[in-house]
């Protein structure tokens, strides 16, 4: 290959990269906040080194599943940082609401705020692979195949277990309402 072709090569597999990231960082980050029970700072080193690792990446060989391959790997790297410690903290209301920056009116973000309380509350009592499922799948808009690659499952497994996951949400919200 020439340098020229070389160069165009390096530019497009460059932009590749930055488009990834520009399409995919938030939303792993946010990911990688939940796997890391809130732990933001950590969260942004392991999106980092995600990115560094798909730059080391044959374009062709992932192309057409780089989320999955992203969101894999995020889920890798959280499992081998909570093995290697497993000291969790909560992530702080300021944290969060950098998140969740919308513009509604202070009636409206009352509301929103409560039912997003209950809903994270009734979410952190189920176990953590529907917990993970139903992020992954309401939070991150992932397909039930999507969410199978990353987490080693069939599709029809995944929607079993978010099926069942729903099931005990609406019962523990339903029971919380009627109190």
């Amino acid at each position: 290959m020439s340098a020229r072709g070389v160069a165009r090569e390096s530019d497009r597999r460059v932009e590749w990269v930055r488009s990834a990231v520009a399409l995919h960082e938030r939303p792993l980050t946010q990911y990688a906040v939940h796997l890391l029970a809130g732990d933001l700072e950590r969260a942004r080193d392991l999106v980092q080194e995600a990115f560094l690792r798909l730059c080391d990446q044959d374009q062709d060989a992932i192309e057409g599943h780089v989320v999955e391959w992203l969101y894999t790997v995020c889920r890798n790297l959280a499992i081998d940082v909570k093995r290697k410690e497993r000291r969790m903290r909560l992530i702080t209301d300021e944290q969060q609401d950098s998140f969740a920056a919308t513009y509604e009116s202070p009636t409206d973000a009352a509301e929103r705020e409560d039912s997003f309380g209950r809903v994270t509350e009734v979410i952190q009592n189920l176990p953590p692979r529907q917990q993970e499922i139903v992020r992954l799948k309401f939070q991150h808009g992932m397909s039930y195949k999507e969410i199978g690659k990353v987490m080693n499952l069939t599709a029809t497994n995944v929607g079993f277990i978010l099926h069942t996951a729903i099931k005990s949400l609406r019962e523990h919200l339903d029971v919380r309402e009627s109190q």
